[in-house]
């Protein structure tokens, strides 16, 4: 599987339990997508079906390691999925993007390009776009990264096909970083 179509989603923690159990840190908005049979890769470049999941306490056995001394291998790998079946397995609702999507874009605020979309962070209960700034803008003495909420007070729109974020406000972050 090609790395780069590879998103992470889960981290397996530490051991619970004597039959193999684990607890299951999720790092992304869909923990439907871990129930018994759903297989994920991993960063050791492996292959992983869960057995059973708890959404309740978090925990997950996985087929194949079924003893404490078998999952004790398993701590801190990474669960990971490919951007097509994150698509097809989640079902996101009208303005909403994975963030795979929306990292890469441009962040445009009336007819200026401010910057791209470094990384996006969940700080508290919102997300942050972490914007690189555009070279034209740090040469004028700007910040070279700059914060930037999720929510509609600065977002207006996101155009997936062209990888534009349109923005309001978000100038008046960037003047003040």
């Amino acid at each position: 599987m090609n790395e780069e179509n590879l998103v992470q989603v889960a981290k397996i923690g530490r051991l619970v339990g004597l039959r193999g159990e684990l607890k299951l840190n999720i790092h992304c908005d869909f923990p439907e997508q871990f129930h018994s049979n759903a297989s994920f890769y991993t960063d050791k470049n492996f292959k992983l079906t869960i057995n059973s999941y708890n959404p309740t306490k978090k925990t997950v056995s996985f087929q194949d390691y079924n003893t404490r001394e078998d999952a004790a291998k398993l701590v801190n790998i990474n669960l990971l999925v490919s951007k097509d079946d994150s698509a097809k397995e989640c079902n996101l609702g009208d303005g909403e993007y994975f963030w795979f999507d929306m990292v890469g874009s441009k962040l445009k605020e009336n007819d200026k390009i401010l910057g791209k979309v470094d990384e996006i962070e969940r700080i508290g209960a919102n997300d942050y776009l972490i914007i690189k700034t555009s070279d034209e803008l740090v040469e004028q003495n700007f910040p070279k990264l700059f914060y930037v909420p999720y929510i509609d007070r600065y977002i207006i729109d996101f155009d997936k096909n062209e990888k534009i974020i349109y923005s309001k406000d978000a100038f008046g972050i960037l003047e003040n970083s």
